[in-house]
């Protein structure tokens, strides 16, 4: 989340072109400020009246593939990326347009949106952020996967997977998510997939928009990408950036450490579920001065019962 207080929209609207993930499809996507207190919201600006989807996790409807949105007729899939860019870069109120049913994957990251945001410049709105709290541990499993929250000062993820591959075996990966560390360390972190499962989809006629240029792909023994990784953990460091696209479903920039066990996005959708099902789970935590102590140092009548 940002380092501030101040809740953050863009300075203009920008745009980028791509291909959606699974449809092969040709898609735009528009990034437009958007004014205090109205979050993020998904429009559809391809279909009627131009529908839009908070960027909630009630709205949750698809975890199979990707984390897919949906009010009435409208959907939007693939919305974790974006959303990790936009959580990573503090932002707070912004409407994501897109012309058809999916988020276009760009090169399988987050860096191409952040380079978005940062072409259009951020603004600081002079009201004060609305941060969750984390007040309690939460944790949902299935079968040896785990996902928990926990109260922390600070909103922290600690990933782990292990895809029993050689080259995907026990990673691990722990970051707190400010500005500089999501830039630096998460951003540039490529979707992968395994070469068998792929051809497999495509006889589903799924992932036709999949290629080298914009996801990470392994055989049995090797890395298929002429360039290799972007890190040498880049399979743990993109889950992790998945967490952070997924619990951006909050509704709420997050302050809490979050324990992410081998998770995949339809786990990350049963945390947030569970947070949310309990108020006493967490606390809305308004920042109290523009201008004043980070957001973190404000939090001390929410963190003290925890602490005790």
């Amino acid at each position: 989340m940002a380092d501030g207080n101040q809740q953050r929209t863009l300075k203009r609207a920008v745009s980028c072109n791509g291909v959606g993930l699974h449809s092969g499809q040709p898609v735009t996507l528009r990034l437009v400020p958007a004014p205090v207190d109205h979050g993020l919201q998904f429009a559809r600006v391809d279909l009627p009246d131009k529908p839009a989807i908070p960027a909630r996790g009630e709205f949750v409807t698809d975890t199979s593939l990707a984390t897919t949105l949906s009010l009435g007729p409208a959907k939007v899939a693939t919305v974790e990326h974006v959303l990790a860019a936009v959580s990573g870069l503090g932002i707070d109120n912004l409407r994501i347009e897109v012309d058809g049913p999916e988020v276009p994957i760009m090169d399988g990251s987050a860096a191409p949106f952040v380079r978005l945001i940062r072409e259009a410049g951020l603004r600081e709105q002079g009201q004060p952020k609305t941060v969750l709290v984390i007040r309690r541990p939460v944790t949902v499993s299935d079968g040896d996967k785990t996902a928990s929250f926990l109260p922390d000062r600070r909103f922290r993820i600690e990933c782990t997977i292990d895809f029993k591959h050689p080259l995907i075996s026990d990673q691990q990966f722990s970051v707190e998510v400010n500005e500089r560390l999501f830039l630096k360390e998460v951003a540039p972190a490529r979707t992968f997939g395994f070469k068998r499962d792929v051809e497999h989809l495509r006889k589903l006629g799924l992932a036709k928009g999949g290629s080298l240029e914009n996801a990470v792909v392994v055989d049995d023994f090797s890395i298929l990408n002429p360039e290799g990784l972007r890190f040498a953990d880049e399979f743990v460091r993109h889950k992790l950036l998945d967490a952070i696209g997924d619990v951006a479903l909050l509704g709420r920039p997050v302050i809490g450490l979050l324990s992410a066990y081998k998770t995949g996005h339809a786990l990350n959708q049963k945390l947030v579920a569970k947070v949310l099902s309990d108020p006493a789970n967490y606390e809305l935590v308004r920042a109290r001065a523009v201008g004043g102590p980070a957001v973190w140092d404000e939090l001390e009548p929410a963190l003290a019962p925890s602490a005790a």
